[in-house]
């Protein structure tokens, strides 16, 4: 899709000593790396940047006077009862930064407005209109105005943009490209928005790595549990999905069918609310198919790299991923299964996430 501005797959993570420069001329590049670093992790101090990049005392100083003043970064509490004077954490400044974030679903698309540390300020689900060539967008134009309406107008000069999460046949360019080419050109020359694009797993797989439970690990296997199941593999923090990524059908598609069979009502199934039916026979041996396909997945990729972690995103209740994730724990005891906190919509969550890491991180 070579007319689509596609974003990194995930944030480009500070390696344990970054090379940062001292020049005036590269101020932006440096810049950036002190915010990777607070992408990265909640806080960190002026003598821990410099330890990461390798930049002067006097730079960091200037850099992170620089960022306060623009109204990026924030200075906490100083840390008391250390040897030497206090130190002073640095902090995102969660009204720093906003952005959209729009993930067209298997029935449904989400629409989010985020802040610079990933709280979600505006949450939206409509079901998804009819992806022709032709058609109009004017329910995701009018979902975006709406979202942006809400920030003060001050506020509105700090969007950093918009990100759209698209299936893989929409990405990969079938059918679905010419419709989402054209809702890219009429938001960005509509609503004066940069749009930045990528696959919505991939999408998924960035927002935990900046704002989920990934963020503090550093090589794992990352499952989105949607219509269908898919991965992703983390490795020194970078997002891999191979040459054709692949998807497995046990996800919640399997379930509905399941259901249906069963004379079972199934709407829950589809719906942000977090009530599920009830967990009977039939959503226990679903369970069970989902996590052999799971530890096949595993058994394949160990094959190759080591890792002690996975993480399980799904817009499903946080208490049927927990479940799995026990199950999975229980059949593979050296793995540590940890299910996402990304809510309501991890798709769009990661969506949103694409414009913070194309301006603020470093390529």
């Amino acid at each position: 899709m070579p007319d689509m501005r596609f974003a990194p797959p995930n944030p480009l993570r500070i390696a344990d000593r970054a090379t940062g420069l001292n020049s005036v001329s590269v101020r932006s590049y440096n810049e950036r790396l002190v915010l990777s670093l607070l992408l990265q992790n909640k806080s960190t101090t002026r003598l821990e940047i410099g330890e990461r990049t390798g930049l002067s005392a006097q730079t960091v100083s200037v850099l992170v006077r620089s960022l306060e003043h623009e109204g990026l970064v924030a200075l906490g509490a100083a840390l008391k009862g250390r040897v030497g004077p206090p130190t002073v954490p640095i902090e995102l400044n969660p009204e720093g930064a906003y952005s959209v974030g729009l993930s067209v679903g298997a029935r449904q698309t989400d629409v989010v407005l985020i802040d610079f540390v990933g709280a979600v300020r505006f949450h939206k689900t409509f079901a998804n209109p009819a992806i022709t060539p032709g058609s109009n967008h004017t329910q995701f134009l009018e979902t975006i105005r709406k979202a942006v309406a809400l920030l003060p107008e001050k506020e509105r000069l700090r969007l950093a943009g918009v990100g759209m999460a698209l299936p893989h046949s929409a990405s990969d360019g079938q059918d679905e490209e010419a419709y989402f080419i054209a809702l890219q050109q009429e938001i960005e020359e509509q609503l004066g928005i940069a749009v930045f694009v990528q696959n919505d797993v991939t999408a998924a797989a960035s927002g935990e790595s900046m704002f989920g439970v990934g963020k503090s690990l550093t090589d794992y296997m990352f499952f989105y549990l949607g219509a269908k199941l898919h991965g992703r593999l983390i490795l020194n923090h970078q997002i891999h999905n191979g040459n054709s990524p692949v998807s497995f059908d046990v996800g919640i598609a399997a379930l509905e069918r399941e259901l249906a069979r069963d004379g079972r009502s199934v709407d829950a199934l589809w719906d942000r609310s977090g009530t599920w039916p009830d967990r009977d026979e039939i959503i226990q041996m679903w369970e069970a198919r989902l996590v052999d396909e799971m530890l096949r997945s595993l058994a394949g990729v160990s094959q190759f790299v080591e890792f002690e972690s996975v993480v399980l995103s799904s817009y499903a209740p946080y208490s049927v991923c927990e479940d799995i994730c026990l199950n999975l724990e229980a059949a593979c005891p050296s793995i540590k299964a940890i299910a996402s906190n990304l809510k309501p919509s991890p798709k769009a969550v990661g969506a949103a996430s694409l414009p913070f890491s194309s301006r603020f991180m470093v390529k």
